[in-house]
């Protein structure tokens, strides 16, 4: 079994046709074909269905898929690992986040990790923790900035930080005026909400099920700047990280009362694989930044 055919034989499977796949890879389509009826015949079975409209897997196909994509996904990561360690001025580093994380915590990380190492080519993919989770397991990222728990055995998530949620409103908005809030009083709050697999979203609704109510939604399916844009123009209030509302903006945050919303961010990682030198020098740099954060935030509660 050669890595190429399961190249091919992904490729394959992702474009549902032998001529799209051949295009993508830049070779004849009959090397594809080949190649993926040698590897049907060395596993004994049979992995795409094939006819005139479209290439579908199997079933032995969609076994298998996950298997390969897993093994081409270990020696990409090795080869990168053995470049780190040679100490070439190239890399890469694949990174994942949740929005909310995007907006504010993490561009200075970032920003700094591209300045000192300007040849390590960055990756950013912002979704929901679940979906990053998913693709972390297979092998698709190095890392993942997630909102804790984590229930995956293949995937590691250690703390960083406590982050307080806040309701986010308009500073003409009729509760501007208040300085914390309890969550029962939300039941008469129209809200803006995230999608749906978006930690702030379950976080929030989560919290309004104790309580005892169901929250009126203004607006629902939407993203961070989407959430903050709308609060801002005034036409609901939302539930947000407290990092994610500017002391002098347009948005005024309001403190739920005894810090009663919070959210554990972490970072996730392959459990199987060590981290790469620029994964860990990422992850020092984080750290740090997550510290001075934390530390921050309780010397602005102390006054």
């Amino acid at each position: 079994m050669q890595l190429q055919q399961l190249r091919y034989m992904v490729c394959v499977a992702e474009e549902k046709r032998f001529t799209r796949a051949a295009a993508r890879l830049h070779v004849a389509q009959p090397s594809i074909s080949s190649a993926v009826a040698a590897l049907e015949q060395e596993l004994g079975a049979t992995l795409f269905h094939r006819d005139r409209s479209e290439v579908t897997l199997t079933g032995a196909g969609e076994v298998f898929l996950p298997w390969a994509r897993q093994v081409l996904a270990d020696c990409d990561a090795g080869a990168a690992a053995v470049r780190d360690l040679l100490g070439l001025e190239r890399g890469r580093l694949v990174i994942g986040a949740t929005p909310s994380l995007t907006t504010n915590l993490l561009p200075p990380v970032l920003s700094r990790f591209h300045v000192d190492h300007p040849g390590v080519e960055m990756t950013l993919h912002e979704a929901g923790s679940q979906e990053l989770v998913e693709r972390l397991s297979r092998g698709e990222m190095d890392l993942a900035v997630v909102i804790l728990p984590v229930d995956r055995p293949s995937v590691q998530a250690d703390a960083l930080m406590q982050e307080e949620l806040v309701l986010a409103v308009n500073r003409s908005h009729p509760l501007a005026h208040r300085r914390v809030i309890r969550v029962n009083e939300l039941e008469t709050v129209p809200l803006v909400m995230f999608k749906d697999g978006y930690d702030l979203r379950e976080a929030t609704l989560a919290a309004c099920r104790q309580a005892g109510f169901v929250p009126v939604m203004a607006m629902q399916g939407l993203e961070m700047d989407g959430a903050l844009a709308l609060a801002a123009a005034g036409v609901a209030a939302a539930v947000v990280p407290g990092s994610v509302v500017a002391a002098t903006g347009p948005l005024k945050a309001i403190r739920f009362r005894g810090a009663s919303l919070q959210r554990t961010i972490g970072l996730a990682s392959r459990r199987d694989r060590p981290l790469s030198p620029s994964a860990a020098v990422f992850v020092d740099a984080l750290r740090r930044h997550m510290e001075k954060l934390h530390a921050d935030q309780e010397s602005a509660r102390a006054t």
